[in-house]
């Protein structure tokens, strides 16, 4: 099965599900966040671990601890402004990729969450990007 193909059967839980999703992500707080095409310009939905601080919802861009960050980051880098789904919420949003220290103070705080990113960070040299989302009103 594809990487595309398993993210469209998350996504279809989710939203069948009012934001839950059993399986391997049974207990990971998701959100699904649409981003635009940095090349395309076509809208990409991906399900994300998050968890939330302060006004914030915080995601990282592990890929597993691929040795190169997921397309959906260079999306948002391109146009930070978002989409984002929670529960049964929808709202725009807007990505601020994250700077040290603050980058690797959250990044801890979702391995504690989440101890797979632990492992993620291990995998890989590169630093991997944290990033913040701001709900617009």
């Amino acid at each position: 099965m594809s990487v595309n193909d398993h993210n469209q059967r998350i996504i279809e839980e989710f939203r069948n599900n009012q934001g839950e999703v059993g399986g391997y992500f049974a207990n990971t707080p998701l959100l699904l966040v649409h981003t635009q095409g940095a090349q395309s310009g076509k809208e990409r939905v991906n399900p994300l671990a998050y968890f939330k601080e302060d006004d914030h919802y915080v995601i990282i861009a592990s890929k597993g601890g691929a040795d190169d960050n997921p397309d959906w980051y260079y999306n948002l880098k391109a146009n930070p402004k978002v989409i984002v789904e929670v529960g049964t919420e929808t709202f725009d949003a807007r990505a601020e990729i994250t700077e040290e220290p603050e980058r690797s103070d959250l990044y801890a705080k979702m391995a504690s969450r989440n101890p797979g990113f632990a492992e993620y960070a291990k995998r890989t040299e590169r630093v991997i990007p944290v990033i913040k989302l701001e709900r617009l009103s």
